[in-house]
């Protein structure tokens, strides 16, 4: 065999391994987009597109001036970040089943919108948390505004833990600033900013009007975030939320036992009661300490939550 002869087959080798790589290469291409296609049908239904927003929506009754187009697109900001804020928005409309029902009904009694429950999720998430300022509770007060509003603040109790009792302190706080704004709006801006903070840029910028006022980043997107809540809350599924009746928290039967003396160990207590500390803390976290002192006699209302509910 001469050379010209092996260079011949040594082409024509060559030539058909380029030949089967290209075929091999076609028939991925061609297919693998059918693999994904599959796989994301299979397996996630994910659609990263633009929120709907409301043709219409109020506040407490009070209508949001959607024609304004800075309305309109801070609305729009605080649906996108609720909708694609997956876990926070989740364990809201969650939790929102199990804490609605504790607070409406005290919102009522007080004369209240009941859009306000929202104001108190925006707040907290329904955690009892404690933020940087040292606000404290599902309503978010400080230890002045509390004490100011009936709460006890103590080293022992402290009622901004309280939700019933914290509602009500807020109940009152929202009725008084009503009654200085008569709106509705301007009071939850109030109750983020202030009346100080409020005061001072209506007096700057001469407008009463929540959605005319030039206001600082935390309080410009407030009122927003209710909408956002409100919106995704009463209709999950327009915002790719899909949740099942189970998927709710619900509220936790308890009953009441009162406590008008000194209690030396929190623990014993609840084990007296069939339950264990935590659980005690968990329906109590007003409760501050191992023990109660009480030295005033005072009559505390305590949950014990029904075992047969556990």
């Amino acid at each position: 065999m001469n050379n010209r002869t092996v260079i011949i087959i040594f082409s024509s080798v060559n030539a058909l391994l380029l030949a089967i790589v290209i075929i091999l290469i076609t028939m991925r291409s061609n297919k693998e987009p059918e693999t994904i296609k599959e796989f994301n049908r299979n397996s996630f239904d994910l659609q990263i597109k633009s929120v709907s927003i409301p043709t219409k929506i109020d506040f407490a009754g009070e209508p949001t001036p959607l024609h304004l187009y800075y309305v309109q697109e801070h609305l729009e900001w605080e649906l996108t970040v609720n909708t694609y804020w997956h876990s926070s928005t989740l364990l809201n409309l969650k939790r929102s089943t199990r804490w609605f029902p504790v607070i409406e009904p005290i919102l009522a009694e007080y004369n209240i919108p009941e859009d306000f429950k929202y104001l108190s999720l925006i707040e907290s998430a329904f955690q009892n948390v404690t933020s940087p300022a040292g606000a404290v509770g599902f309503w978010q007060f400080m230890k002045g505004t509390a004490r100011d509003y009936g709460l006890e603040v103590t080293t022992e109790v402290d009622e901004r833990y309280h939700i019933e009792k914290a509602t009500v302190a807020a109940c009152k706080y929202l009725n008084k600033a009503y009654k200085k704004y008569q709106n509705w709006t301007m009071v939850a801006a109030a109750y983020n900013a202030g009346n100080r903070g409020v005061d001072r840029q209506i007096e700057r910028q001469k407008e009463t009007a929540y959605y005319d006022l030039l206001l600082n980043e935390e309080t410009e997107r407030y009122v927003f975030r209710i909408l956002a809540l409100k919106s995704i809350i009463k209709n999950p599924e327009a915002y790719g939320f899909y949740m099942e009746e189970k998927d709710y928290y619900q509220v936790i039967p308890y009953k009441t036992v009162e406590v008008n003396t000194a209690i030396s160990s929190w623990a014993d207590f609840a084990k007296s009661h069939q339950i264990n500390y935590r659980l005690l803390k968990e329906f109590n976290p007003w409760l501050r300490q191992a023990d109660l002192k009480n030295r005033r006699k005072k009559t505390y209302q305590i949950k014990i939550p029904k075992l047969e509910s556990l």
